[in-house]
């Protein structure tokens, strides 16, 4: 056991303003501690992404992992925002060069300029198919479904029907797959499209803003509409924008963040060899 205080917090990303965006919590930590310990954690802080950071013997260079309620994942955008904005703010991280973390993605790279961060992920291709049980469980008609290494995206004709979806959580949990995004061209000035992203299957029935779904959204989207800069905004109720930069097999996501909380666990840390 460890008895150190645990330093946390709570950071509202892909926004400028407080209880918008979506909130990530950041635990900072000299070591991790038991996967099962990280996974109480993630389930008690109860929101979409709870990320867990460790400092290496690199100046700038960071382990980093990510949990939801239910389990780990491969890769969250808005968490590794979150975590990049907490570090900087804390001064545990410089912003005269990349702050770069390890991760089961790869090496991620984040900048920061002023008070916006962006981040270096990889681009997520996808194939196309036709899930006659998806689209009942979003309650929609047989429309085009993509899958990527991740996700299953669905595309629809318009803004309003991304909007007004209300699927059918318990069935759409029976899908395997991290997650469902749902996807249209934008209706609103300066946004090329518009998202929802639902992973039931991961303890989140509706996340409000996913920086991942966008490393599929930006190249698909950069395809059809005919441009590497975009603006996407994914509809949830709090809502936010992701604004995307399609460079090859890599994808650039720039947002804002903003730090509604700050505390310590009070609680012991478990490690392995406890």
């Amino acid at each position: 056991m460890f008895d150190q205080p645990i330093r946390l917090w709570q950071v509202d990303a892909f926004t400028d303003q407080p209880f918008a965006g979506n909130p990530a919590a950041v635990c900072v930590l000299d070591q991790f501690p038991t996967d099962e310990w990280m996974q109480n954690v993630a389930a008690e802080m109860n929101l979409s992404e709870t990320a867990f950071v460790v400092a290496t013997e690199t100046p700038n260079r960071f382990q980093l992992r990510w949990f939801t309620p239910a389990t780990e994942v491969d890769l969250c955008g808005h968490a590794t925002l979150a975590t990049t904005h907490a570090l900087v703010e804390q001064q545990i991280a410089k912003t005269d060069s990349p702050i770069r973390f390890e991760t089961r993605s790869g090496e991620l790279t984040c900048t920061v300029s002023a008070n916006t961060i962006q981040m270096d992920f990889p681009a997520e291709p996808v194939d196309g198919t036709i899930a006659t049980e998806l689209c009942n469980a979003l309650g929609i008609d047989s429309v085009p479904v993509y899958r990527n290494r991740f996700d299953l995206i669905v595309v629809v004709d318009d803004a309003s029907q991304v909007e007004s979806v209300c699927p059918d959580f318990s069935r759409l949990q029976t899908i395997e797959t991290r997650g469902v995004i749902l996807t249209s061209r934008g209706d609103a000035q300066a946004i090329d499209f518009v998202s929802r992203f639902f992973a039931p299957r991961c303890g989140i029935n509706e996340d409000p803003v996913t920086g991942s779904a966008h490393c599929c959204l930006a190249p698909y989207w950069s395809s059809v509409i005919g441009k590497d800069k975009l603006a996407g905004y994914q509809a949830s109720r709090r809502g936010g924008t992701v604004h995307c930069e399609v460079n090859g097999d890599r994808v650039l996501l720039s947002g804002n963040a903003v730090t509604v909380m700050r505390a310590e666990l009070a609680v012991t840390c478990q490690y392995k060899s406890d």
